[in-house]
């Protein structure tokens, strides 16, 4: 999606949900933040509009930040072949966020892993337990915060 393009969303989007959605970023590292209690209204304006269609999520992932984490979802609308990226920040003293698996269920393994290696809540998700790592397993290893101890018991 051009530059433009993301405008021209944002503009429509923020007109309907205010200051709940902001652009951030520029030129290709263009995405739009959007609040937490907002994104499932937003997703489903995004999926659902026949001026968006973004049909297919193609990527979910997640950044640790120390002070907050940032869920990312990469968006494509294969009817009108155009792409957009959206974030949502959770603290980390509050790290849930709704499931997006009810408007696209791909994400369902892809909310497992960001919940099983960095600790994210996605409420209402079907199944969601860890995925990688063993059950037994209480830490998140893709957390800044985690330290990781050799065979040797020294800290890397």
């Amino acid at each position: 999606m051009s530059n433009l393009d993301i405008n021209e969303v944002l503009l429509a989007l923020q007109a309907a949900y205010g200051e709940a959605i902001q652009l951030i970023g520029e030129g290709s590292q263009a995405a739009l933040l959007i609040a937490p209690d907002q994104m499932l209204d937003v997703f489903g304006v995004l999926k659902t509009n026949e001026f968006y269609q973004f049909n297919m999520l193609r990527n979910l992932t997640a950044v640790d930040y120390l002070e907050y984490m940032e869920i990312v979802y990469h968006l494509y609308s294969l009817p009108l072949r155009h792409s957009i990226t959206i974030k949502v920040r959770c603290t980390m003293e509050e790290l849930t966020i709704p499931s997006v698996t009810k408007i696209w269920p791909s994400a369902n393994f892809q909310e497992r892993e960001i919940y099983d290696l960095l600790g994210v809540n996605f409420t209402g998700h079907p199944d969601l337990r860890r995925i990688l790592m063993p059950e037994e397993f209480t830490e998140h290893p893709l957390r800044k915060t985690y330290n990781f101890v050799g065979n040797t018991g020294e800290k890397r």
